[in-house]
């Protein structure tokens, strides 16, 4: 199921950056195995991420690819196994740990009545930093929504809420970076300038 390569269309994806607080550390799984619905998606899988790589997921529809994502960053429990980060299991310092991680999921985290510079802000604060207006629209111009910065997020499309949530990892930077097909919104133009935005932030 896990492949690394360069980036796709249909995948998910874990990028560990190269900043001061993952200069020293990995992402480890060790023995992990998850059970879904009574059905074992994968068992025993060992894997190390060092700082400024990036794990590309792949694999058919229900082969556990979001589940993985989900164990990874401490949303879902593994059935057996441990996560471990840096030198603590995730779990040890949680708070900490999330505070050093970004996940996107297949439906945007963002607040439908603010407008897409006040989500960007808005998430910068809930990750423990303080961007200025000026870095949101220089975030949202790499994705192409410069034009869009002062539009509500509710009559936006799909695509653009997804490239606005991209927006964030790129102005966050943070030390770990978890994306579930991020990507699949957007069309061939906007899906090769984005993994050059998702490269740059490696």
């Amino acid at each position: 199921m896990i492949v690394v390569n360069l980036l796709n269309s249909f995948y998910c994806l874990v990028t560990l950056i190269q900043n001061d607080v993952a200069m020293l550390k990995t992402l480890r799984l060790e023995s992990v195995s998850c059970v879904r619905g009574g059905k074992c998606l994968f068992t025993n899988l060992d894997l190390e991420i060092k700082p400024g790589t990036i794990l590309r997921i792949s694999g058919d529809n229900g082969s556990g690819k979001s589940s993985l994502l989900r164990i990874l960053c401490g949303l879902l429990p593994p059935q057996a196994g441990k996560v471990v980060w840096g030198d603590q299991l995730i779990h040890e310092d949680r708070d900490q740990f999330h505070s050093e991680l970004i996940y996107l999921g297949h439906i945007p985290a963002l607040k439908a009545d603010f407008t897409a510079i006040e989500n960007l802000m808005s998430l910068a604060l809930l990750s423990g930093q303080s961007i200025t207006a000026g870095e949101a629209l220089r975030a949202l111009t790499a994705a192409d929504l410069a034009d869009q910065a002062h539009r509500a997020i509710r009559t936006l499309s799909q695509g653009q809420k997804q490239r606005i949530a991209l927006a964030h990892a790129i102005v966050n930077r943070p030390a770990l970076l978890l994306l579930d097909e991020p990507l699949g919104a957007l069309d061939l133009k906007l899906r090769r300038q984005m993994q050059i935005e998702l490269k740059w932030i490696q």
